[in-house]
């Protein structure tokens, strides 16, 4: 069954309504002067500009967004810019991420219109939570490396600023109808009512998303609200509010499976099963998932910007977010299975069977039930459980910029947050059992839970209610995280050269409170505070109208995250507790001209001093071990080219393509000793060999190749081929531990080279004008055409086995890995009027 929904409310998007700018470009270039049709830039956002802001970056427009993207993941969008990764990872609804320069999205800085949206506690972007971005995006910019935002944030691949539409954007209204493969609909109206005489603006969206995703099991349903208004009394003051939220439940494919299975399950040698997913199966005839997300993350923001004289203006914006929900998975097992190995011969997971077993009944393969008829605990019957990650979040970023003269202007500016995570578990679903004995809470032991809680966001916007410690299992705990930031910068202009000179400072104070490790009175950890700052310059100068040369730079020392800071999921303090240390470096060149435009970047980064949480396993007189070590210490290196271009010979044709090379490597070979949770004792130690090894999880080679043609006023049709090589998977450094008493010749498991592939995607849309400023519009997308079968990410790194048969393209057919979506297609009308 492909599409089975049950109507709940829920969203995928999020606006801090901060700034607002809107392109009516349709190519994708650095933004220039003189080139936008219309440009409205207000509040905290830190846009590059062409030929003059010193940074590699590439920006892409909101009508190139609205075409292409149709119902790929919102990051994807970006796959066609240097040095850029973004898959579909699990498949599931806004479950996407992405990579800039090998640095996953925790240590690329997301900003909305400026703001930092980044978890507070572990730098995670959860794009289902921003799902309906695209609805509002007048354009989006990643800027590859340091990037020019004042703010200190974690921009150590780069910073991704998405910026939404104005509320005083011109009168007009859109009403758009959309369909795709696997059930996919969306509908979608706005209207925006333009600025009337006396300064009012408002623009207001509304959209709803379901169907089912690629992968089996992954149903889907998304709503979208945005409201702006705008009030612009006069020329000195200006003010914006926004609320704008999105509650979404989609199911998930959470785990890797191996390319054994994908076979086994539905495929075949030559054409693995792209669609299998282990987590779901029926029940009582419906489709049911194991891992469902559900959340909905308002975010409600209020800007000023205040031009208090010619030479002086004052931009602040204050905002919140309150963010509710979480995701679900399994509790327990029946008879030491977990419930992945419960499946059917065609892969879907025996859910009824499992409700069987657990209220007392005989399902002969699944063991002797000698448990309590409709009660379960960990290790005996199998419930779902959902895992609550919410959190209050308040902020207030203000900047004040002076012009002295012509040349000189410099900006102060303060920025300040306030955090508090929830996290905890709860009963989703007893899966046919009465209650279910939990052990974990100290201070309510055993806890005899009967409640169970649906995973459905909810639609208060202002946050709803967590619930009681008596409905909670497992763990029960808080991260609080309140930031104080400053920065200052100064910018010098004249003629044909620019350059800047940025530094900023940061406090994090850090406290963890838990509810189940510790007696009441001891519940509250102790305040750790730890300091921060970054320094960065850069400078651009234009030879004539044709070239440019830009070189940038930087040091930036970064607060570790939440986790780093208490150790072993408890209140202990690390007490080797240090900054991560970031320096970069980076010279460009640019050539314009009314026809060929191209950039050339060459940079290279250093992270070092990386907090990693290893785990490593060994088996001593038939008993497993296991330890973890908090290891500081781990260093890498990225460096590489990039090259992109368009071209545009004649005014119906243009082409655009890029090309990106990375040596992404480890740097050192730290030390580490693997400690026993339960007990202290050192389980192992030894050096971690670490150097020179690739760093994985993104392909390390990028390159695309595109034409848009304009057959006609009202026909336009676009095509993109792109490819990823130099693909390495994951690897866990815990496992490349080298004892006193090993060998120096041992062999030890490192990332494996994933096979390289290729994907071409095409687009064509017509536009008819039906008068009085009337348009309808149709547009339609294929992605993967050629319907490719490639491997997006592999999470193991087994090497091939020496017998062929047990290796596909060469990958060890044991690896855990996601194959990349299929042929999938969509189709749009649109009414705007």
């Amino acid at each position: 069954m492909r599409f089975n929904l049950t109507h709940r409310a829920l969203i995928g998007m999020l606006t801090l309504g901060t700034a607002a700018l809107y392109y009516a470009q349709t190519d994708q270039d650095s933004i220039r002067e003189g080139q936008l049709k219309e440009v409205l830039i207000r509040g905290v956002a830190d846009i590059a500009k062409d030929r003059k802001t010193p940074v590699a970056v590439s920006t892409i427009k909101e009508a190139v967004i609205v075409e292409k993207l149709g119902n790929q993941e919102f990051p994807e969008i970006l796959n066609a810019t240097p040095s850029v990764y973004a898959t579909k990872s699990g498949g599931g609804f806004g479950d996407s991420r992405i990579n800039v320069r090998g640095f996953d999205q925790r240590n690329t800085a997301v900003m909305i219109n400026g703001v930092p949206v980044n978890d507070m506690e572990n730098g995670a972007v959860y794009w289902s939570n921003w799902a309906g971005l695209s609805d509002v995006t007048s354009a989006m910019q990643v800027q590859r490396g340091l990037g020019s935002s004042k703010l200190a944030i974690a921009s150590v691949g780069g910073t991704i600023n998405v910026l939404t539409r104005a509320a005083d954007k011109k009168q007009q209204g859109t009403l758009s109808l959309g369909v795709g493969n696997d059930g996919y609909h969306k509908s979608l109206f706005t209207y925006n009512t333009g600025k009337n005489e006396k300064g009012w603006a408002a623009s207001f969206l509304m959209s709803r998303t379901a169907g089912s995703m690629y992968a089996d099991g992954t149903s889907f349903e998304g709503y979208n609200y945005y409201l702006a208004v705008g009030y612009n009394p006069n020329p000195v003051h200006d003010l914006q509010f926004t609320i704008t939220g999105a509650p979404q439940w989609h199911n998930q494919r959470a785990f890797q499976s191996t390319i054994n299975d994908y076979i086994k399950y539905g495929g075949t040698e030559d054409k693995p099963n792209r669609r299998y997913n282990q987590n779901w199966g029926y029940l009582n005839g419906e489709e049911y998932s194991m891992t469902v997300n559900y959340y909905h993350k308002p975010v409600i923001s209020l800007n000023w910007d205040w031009k208090m004289s010619d030479n002086t203006k004052l931009n602040s914006v204050v905002y919140a977010s309150f963010g509710r929900g979480g995701g679900t998975g399994d509790a327990g097992r029946i008879n030491g299975k977990g419930y992945t190995s419960l499946r059917k011969s065609d892969g879907t997971v025996r859910f009824d069977d499992i409700v069987k077993w657990n209220q007392g009944g005989a399902v002969p393969d699944f063991g002797a039930n000698n448990k309590t008829p409709f009660q379960a605990n960990s290790g005996n019957g199998i419930i779902r459980r959902s895992s609550i990650n919410s959190h209050n979040w308040f902020g207030l970023i203000s900047s004040l910029n002076h012009k002295f003269s012509d040349r000189f202007n410099a900006t102060v500016g303060f920025d300040g947050r306030m955090y508090r995570g929830i996290h905890y578990r709860v009963v989703s679903d007893l899966l046919g059992n009465k209650a279910y004995t939990d052990l974990t809470n100290i201070n309510n032991k055993p806890n005899v839970v009967s409640n169970t809680f649906n995973p459905v966001p909810s639609w208060n916007p202002f946050g709803g209610k967590t619930n009681d410690t008596k409905d909670q299992i497992m763990y029960s705990n808080d991260g609080i995280v309140n930031w104080y930031g400053g920065f200052a910068q100064l910018e010098y202009n004249v003629d044909n050269f620019s350059a800047f000179v940025q530094g900023s400072v940061s406090n994090q104070g850090f406290q963890r409170e838990d509810h189940f490790l510790y007696a009441p009175e001891k519940q509250l950890s102790e305040k750790v505070n730890q300091n921060g700052y970054n320094i960065k310059g850069g400078a651009n100068y234009n030879i004539n109208n044709n070239h440019n040369l830009f070189v940038n730079g930087g040091y930036y020392e970064r607060q570790p995250f939440f986790g780093a800071v208490f150790i072993n999921n408890a209140n202990t303090v690390n007490p080797s507790l240090t900054n991560e240390k970031v320096s970069s470096f980076e010279i460009g060149y640019g050539y314009r001209s009314s026809i060929f435009n191209a950039n050339l970047n060459l940079y290279s980064t250093s992270w070092d001093d990386i907090y990693r949480r290893l785990t490593t396993r060994r088996t001593v007189n038939g008993v497993e071990l296991f330890g973890v070590a908090n290891v500081l210490g781990i260093n890498e290196i990225h460096k590489g080219i990039e090259v992109d271009f368009n071209i545009k010979p004649s005014s119906i044709i243009t082409l655009n393509g890029m090309f990106s090379v990375g040596d992404w490597q480890f740097k050192g070979n730290p030390n580490a000793s693997f400690i026993d949770d339960t007990t202290g004792n050192v389980v192992d130690e030894g050096t971690l060999k670490l150097d020179g090894l690739k760093v994985g999880d993104a392909a390390q080679l990028t390159a695309a190749i595109g034409a848009d043609v304009r057959v006609t006023d009202w026909l336009n049709i676009d095509a993109q081929y792109r490819f990823a090589d130099n693909l390495y998977s994951a690897f866990e450094p815990g496992d490349r531990l080298l004892k006193a008493t090993d060998s120096p010749n041992k062999v030890l498991p490192e990332a494996i080279k994933l096979p390289s592939y290729g994907l071409l995607d095409l687009g064509v849309g017509t536009r008819f004008a039906l008068g009085n400023n009337q348009f309808l519009k149709l547009r339609a997308n294929v992605n993967n055409v050629l319907d490719t079968v490639y491997i997006a990410e592999s999470r193991t790194n087994k090497i091939a086995d020496a017998n062929e048969a047990n290796n596909w393209k060469g990958i060890n057919k044991s690896n855990e890995v996601f194959f990349g979506f299929g042929r999938t297609w969509n189709a749009t009308v649109t009414f705007n009027f």
